[in-house]
């Protein structure tokens, strides 16, 4: 494959990450659960699509793009567009660097960013957008990282085992 098509499949499958995280994402918080995108219990389904950065280094920006154009709804305004981002940003990141730590042939590891990088940074978000108090940081990041780890580890890996039977990104 020569270079040029190198980057035009990476800039189409970051592309069609981002679309898919931030379309998810909006889907749901724009209905009467929007908490499941938006809130200190939140499970937000996109971030199943966290695992794709074991897969391909197009997740980064894809994951990182969807998310901000996901948080442009959110209710913490620009602090969950820029931190909300950012803490996209660096869990993707993560998540590739540690793609090739793998137990029974998945990087279960690639699945712990997004789970800590939301359990710190949401809630902090969360609490300083709406002026609430500190002490209760400890439940909102237990909150977030639950929610968290339930969406990466029963949704995300199953996705990312059935995407690799598919060898779409290879």
């Amino acid at each position: 494959m020569t270079k040029s098509r190198k980057r035009v499949l990476f800039i189409a499958q970051a592309a069609i990450i981002a679309a898919l995280y931030a379309a998810v994402t909006l889907a749901l918080g724009a209905t009467p659960i929007h908490w499941i995108s938006y809130g200190p219990v939140q499970f937000r389904i996109a971030e199943a699509l966290t695992m794709l950065a074991a897969l391909t280094p197009a997740a980064i920006p894809g994951l990182t793009i969807g998310t901000f154009f996901a948080n442009l709804a959110s209710p913490y305004g620009w602090m969950d567009w820029v931190f909300g981002t950012l803490a996209s940003f660096l869990a993707a990141t993560c998540s590739w660097q540690l793609r090739k730590i793998e137990f029974k042939r998945l990087p279960w590891l690639s699945g712990l960013p997004p789970v800590l990088f939301n359990a710190l940074v949401v809630p902090i978000i969360i609490i300083t957008a709406a002026g609430l108090e500190w002490s209760i940081f400890p439940l909102f990041a237990a909150q977030v990282a639950l929610g968290q780890f339930v969406v990466v580890y029963a949704l995300g890996m199953p996705l990312l085992a059935a995407l690799r039977k598919t060898r779409i990104f290879t």
